[in-house]
């Protein structure tokens, strides 16, 4: 298993992290997604895969969620 850590803007609540969660846990190969929301701030989000993600991929699906990778 290998982990991701990244850093998303824009989340204020747990419906954000809700959404967050939801598109990246569809990515393939995802098995668990994390949050540490800093309400306000940027909130650090673990996405713990199978392999390696693209990096454009997560991006997509942050931006999907309506928040953005910082």
């Amino acid at each position: 298993m290998l982990t991701t850590t990244i850093n998303v803007t824009g989340m204020t609540c747990g419906h954000c992290v809700g959404a967050v969660k939801e598109e990246l846990g569809a990515l393939p190969g995802v098995t668990e997604v994390t949050v540490e929301l800093n309400a306000g701030g940027d909130s650090p989000v673990t996405i713990t895969s199978e392999g390696v993600l693209d990096d454009a991929a997560i991006s997509a699906a942050v931006d999907e969620a309506g928040y953005e990778v910082n």
